[in-house]
Order: C-alpha cells, then sequence, then structure tokens
C-alpha cells in the first residue's frame, strides 16, 4: 500500500495484485465490507488501518504469520459480524473494546498466543464454546476452564 488507510477513505492508490492481474484502485474503499486473506503467509503486525473499514462484516485473517497486539482500535467496527484472527502468532490480550462490537455472532481466536481474562461483556455472553480460545495459554475466565487470578 502506498498511503495510510483514514477514517472513510483511502487517501492515495490501492495497488493489487491477484492472480498475475495487477489491478489499482483509488476510489472510496468505505464499502469495503469483506477482507478475507487466510492462508496468505502474511507476516507482522495485524494492520490497524483495517480497523478504519467502517463498513467491514467479515474479517478472516487466519492461518497467516501475524504477531503482535490485536489493535484496541477494533472496537470501532461496528458492522462486524465475523471475525477470525486464528492461527497467527498474536499476543497480548483481547482488548475490552471488542466486547463493544455488537454485530459479531462469530469469532474465532483459537491457537494463537493470547493471555488474560477473556472479556464477559456484551456479545462476548454470547461466545460459549470454548474451541474458539483454543491453544491461547494464557487466557482465562469462562468458557474455559481456567479460572483467572482475580476470579
Amino acid at each position: 500500500m502506498n498511503s495510510i488507510i483514514t477514517s472513510m477513505r483511502y487517501e492515495g492508490q490501492l495497488w493489487v495484485v491477484a492472480k498475475g492481474r495487477d489491478m489499482f484502485y483509488d476510489q472510496l474503499l468505505y464499502l469495503v465490507n469483506s477482507i478475507d486473506l487466510a492462508s496468505n503467509n502474511l507476516s507482522g503486525d495485524m494492520p490497524e488501518g483495517l480497523t478504519n473499514l467502517s463498513r467491514l462484516g467479515t474479517l478472516n485473517l487466519s492461518m497467516n504469520h501475524l504477531t503482535g497486539k490485536i489493535p484496541a482500535s477494533i472496537g470501532s467496527l461496528q458492522w462486524l459480524e465475523t471475525l477470525d484472527l486464528s492461527r497467527n502468532q498474536l499476543t497480548g490480550t483481547i482488548p475490552p473494546s471488542m466486547a463493544s462490537i455488537t454485530a459479531l455472532n462469530h469469532l474465532n481466536l483459537s491457537h494463537n498466543h493470547l493471555s488474560g481474562p477473556i472479556p464477559t461483556t456484551n456479545q462476548f455472553q454470547t461466545f460459549i464454546d470454548p474451541s474458539i480460545y483454543e491453544d491461547n495459554i494464557g487466557l482465562c475466565g469462562p468458557p474455559l476452564p481456567t479460572k483467572c487470578s482475580t476470579d
């Protein structure tokens, strides 16, 4: 990417190479509602600019090599229904701001290096399947059997 993603539009040009074709975009990207970059060998931190795509409904970054923390600004994605960050190397806690994504109905954070308590408010009360948090040794609290030290 040549520039940064800002609130409702992309400043500059986006250059995408997909299936051997070069494509350039310089139009508004606020209508982007789905991004699936699973199994693309991505590495580095999760791009915080993705959280500026205010109409994003699906974000799948699973099965990559992403590191660092889940951006706290992810809570601004109020239209997000599906979030799959599984099978990366993400660290840190689950941002409390994620609990404010009221549209979220599918979540998978399994197979990372997340730690700390799982949020228990809002949408997180509906995520009762422990497999969505599987293989995050440091996570604790419901629905996992591991109690947090503050429980």
